[in-house]
């Protein structure tokens, strides 16, 4: 089978769609079909091309098997709602564009949260005549409506038709929680239609380790408890929130020890940077976006993984990939995300909830961990004996599964259909023939 996969993220960016896609499209390719993946310059989350990689009209590359094609795309930083819109309507355009020259496709699948691209991948599936599969990692627009990104209902209304005439038109539709599959049959579309394929994490990339001592000591937590967040710097992520409780540790007696560390970049990350100098926040790092190979690195260096995400109702919906790669690494969990991801800290026990926004109950979790070892082993035990549950090999498997399910359905109606051609035409031969 020769998948063709559309998506705006891909390696070497970091975030989690591109790890979700490469992953999923190198466990394909050992699997021995062949995918193609048409993606834009890497440029996220800042705006700026990677070094080695050019904005061009097309460029192509080999990674592990996958065949990479980059497409030119408006690029700006993940900030801005006019001006990322911008960048999806021109990958949009671009991706639908270079789509008829990848020949013999079986299968186009397209990916959210902006489902510009599940519309290229639509276009392109409708043109090659296959079947389209719309994997949902978001629900968009109903994210933004969330964070209050996008102030105008008429923007948002005319969104949601989009989405929801993309779910019509794909064979099927995958997404990454109970929730979502929830979701979208309660708005009319068909249960049976819809796969759930979690997120998870690479087993062969994340798994337990010691502190780093060379990072330890560049960045002075010898003999810290740290505290950590790795990821999006955004809008939906309250990282406010870690500041306050780093300025409340701060003045704690028994939180002088606690260092909080936060990893990554996204739209509030100046914001916060500025704050936190503001504050004289001595007992918080917050560090740039790091290539993919140094991630479980960093991930080492913590004691404790912080997790959140707004509180509102949408965000009960999600369940952050970042906790699978908790699991792998051993890292107890303090969880501010209500809702699914909550119910999979607390079956698997691997962590304490935290109410999110809620600083004080931050504070109060983090000074429980670090007084108590025993709570902390115990959870460490746990999330490396729940990892294996979310391979990404196996849960690459069951997505793949339903892809084969969409191209055996699109054959056999592909015949049904060149039968009764074939007999409508049969037909006419031989009424021809009794005319004459």
């Amino acid at each position: 089978m020769h998948i063709l996969f559309l998506t705006d993220n891909f390696p070497p960016e970091v975030n989690a769609p591109a790890s979700r896609t490469f992953e999923h499209c190198r466990e394909w390719v050992r699997e021995g079909h062949q995918v193609t993946v048409i993606t834009c310059a890497p440029n996220f989350p800042k705006g700026k091309v990677f070094d080695g990689y050019r904005n061009r009209l097309w460029q192509s590359e080999h990674v592990e098997g996958i065949r990479v094609i980059r497409v030119w795309s408006y690029i700006t930083a993940n900030e801005g709602f006019l001006r990322r819109t911008l960048d999806y309507v021109s990958y949009m355009a671009s991706a639908t564009l270079a789509a008829p020259f990848v020949r013999k496709v079986d299968i186009v699948v397209g990916t959210s949260p902006q489902f510009f691209t599940a519309c290229a991948a639509w276009a392109s599936a409708a043109l090659k005549r296959i079947p389209f599969v719309f994997e949902v990692r978001d629900l968009w627009p109903d994210s933004i409506r969330a964070v209050g990104a996008v102030g105008s209902e008429p923007i948002l209304n005319a969104l949601e038709k989009l989405e929801l005439f993309l779910y019509r038109r794909a064979a099927a539709v995958v997404t990454v929680t109970h929730a979502f599959k929830k979701n979208i049959t309660q708005r009319g579309i068909e249960g049976d239609r819809i796969s759930v394929v979690t997120n998870g994490v690479d087993a062969s990339r994340f798994s337990w380790r010691d502190k780093d001592p060379d990072l330890v000591q560049a960045l002075g937590l010898e003999g810290k408890f740290v505290a950590g967040y790795v990821g999006t710097h955004g809008m939906a992520h309250g990282l406010e929130t870690l500041l306050d409780a780093a300025e409340a540790l701060k003045a704690h007696p028994e939180g002088q020890n606690i260092h909080l560390l936060l990893l990554g970049d996204g739209a509030e990350k100046q914001k916060l940077l500025n704050a936190a100098e503001d504050r004289g926040l001595t007992n918080l790092t917050l560090l740039d976006t790091v290539p993919k190979d140094e991630v479980a690195r960093y991930w080492s260096l913590l004691d404790v993984s912080i997790i959140h995400l707004r509180r509102t109702e949408l965000f009960k919906t999600v369940i952050p990939s970042k906790l699978f790669e908790c699991m792998a690494m051993g890292l107890p969990v303090l969880h501010g995300v209500e809702g699914e991801s909550a119910e999979i800290v607390e079956i698997n026990r691997i962590g304490l909830p935290f109410q999110p926004e809620n600083s004080a109950d931050l504070t109060h979790k983090l000074l429980k961990l670090h007084q108590n070892i025993d709570l902390r082993n115990q959870l460490r035990t746990n999330c490396l004996k729940a990892a294996p549950l979310y391979d990404r090999t196996r849960l690459a498997r069951e997505m793949l599964a339903t892809l084969g399910q969409c191209e055996e359905l699109s054959a056999k109606d592909a015949g049904e259909n060149a039968n009764i051609e074939r007999g409508r035409r049969a037909a006419e031969f031989h009424e021809g023939r009794a005319h004459h």
